[in-house]
């Protein structure tokens, strides 16, 4: 064979890219990126006045919120394989009990914020020691039974708005903290999303979180190894519930105002969504969720009263083209 048909016969390997999508996965999961992305959230508040942007400090503060309740569903269902369609129902929980303190004169966090979280579990632990028995439809069910309970409960307090919700007066009171000031409140939700990020991650890690998800995959295999299937997923149950209540205390500060509308299952068919549409099973994706489905509401919301429809299909796009959500497009396979 002749020189050039030998050149001509082997074959010419592609040229790649500087910037492919290889290299910008790995980008996405570099440290630098997390740094920069801490950073602009850092100093988003003192910019935004100047570009009038100052309402979307409150949004992205909601956001906050609402993406630490998906995460905190994200623990369960993505990391327990458990289906709760009533985890809306601790966020209104403690919400509710805020409200109620603040209706009642009593505005101190120190006091009103462990109420709320020591109601928040012990009703999760009371509901999780019957739900977390049952598996597949039958937790979807039951916890979805429960939630609607509670729902109704609240519905019937008359003397707390009823089904009208209750209108705070003013927020939490917290030493050296103005949570009326929508800046602290915006540092303060911060602080509390990354400190629960950290130990999320740190959990997941641990040799609990590995017997979670070893449970997940299969529990009649770690029962035969002499895991405690039950304590491990009734743990996991109240420890998502308390998370949850938590972001229903910060949200009843952020709106100043509680509905029972909070605790309808609609509202945790929402989180289940974020948690699809960030990925199931991923450290951030319930945060990702959140904030992709609130920042396209937000905006759809200023074109059209129809914003539902290009919603859902955004989430057909993200079932048919992501199945493991936003973050698996950067995640490691």
């Amino acid at each position: 064979m002749s020189p050039q048909v030998k050149q001509c016969a082997e074959p010419v390997e592609p040229k790649e890219s500087k910037v492919g999508p290889s290299q910008w996965r790995k980008f996405m999961r570099s440290p630098w990126f997390a740094l920069g992305l801490l950073s602009l959230l850092l100093v988003f508040p003192l910019l935004a006045p100047l570009w009038d942007l100052g309402f979307y400090v409150s949004v992205v503060r909601r956001i906050f919120i609402v993406g630490l309740a998906a995460s905190s569903l994200n623990l369960l269902l993505g990391y327990g394989g458990l289906v709760a369609l009533g985890h809306s129902a601790f966020v209104g929980l403690g919400a509710y009990v805020v409200a109620v303190c603040g209706a009642e004169g009593l505005f101190h966090a120190a006091l009103t914020w462990p109420l709320a979280i020591l109601i928040c579990a012990v009703t999760a632990t009371l509901i999780g020691a019957i739900s977390v028995r049952t598996r597949g439809v039958y937790f979807i069910m039951i916890t979805l039974a429960f939630a609607q309970m509670i729902y109704y409960v609240c519905i019937s307090l008359r003397k707390y708005g009823g089904d009208d919700g209750i209108t705070m007066l003013r927020p939490s009171e917290l030493p050296g903290l103005n949570l009326a000031n929508d800046t602290s409140f915006y540092y303060f939700a911060l602080a509390i999303v990354i400190v629960f990020l950290f130990l999320f991650d740190r959990l997941v890690q641990s040799r609990f979180g590995r017997a979670l998800q070893g449970v997940r995959e299969n529990s009649e295999r770690m029962q035969a190894l002499g895991y405690p299937v039950f304590a491990i997923k009734l743990l996991t149950f109240v420890l998502a519930s308390t998370i949850a209540g938590l972001a229903g205390i910060l949200l009843a500060n952020q709106n100043l105002f509680v509905s029972p509308m909070m605790m309808h299952w609609t509202e945790s068919a929402s989180l289940i969504i974020m948690v699809l549409v960030g990925g199931v099973g991923a450290r951030f994706g319930g945060m990702v969720g959140a904030a992709v489905i609130l920042l396209f509401e937000e905006f759809l919301r200023l074109y059209t009263d129809y914003w539902h429809i290009p919603l859902g299909l955004l989430l057909l796009l993200v079932v048919l083209w992501a199945p493991r959500g936003l973050t698996g497009m950067w995640r490691r396979t």
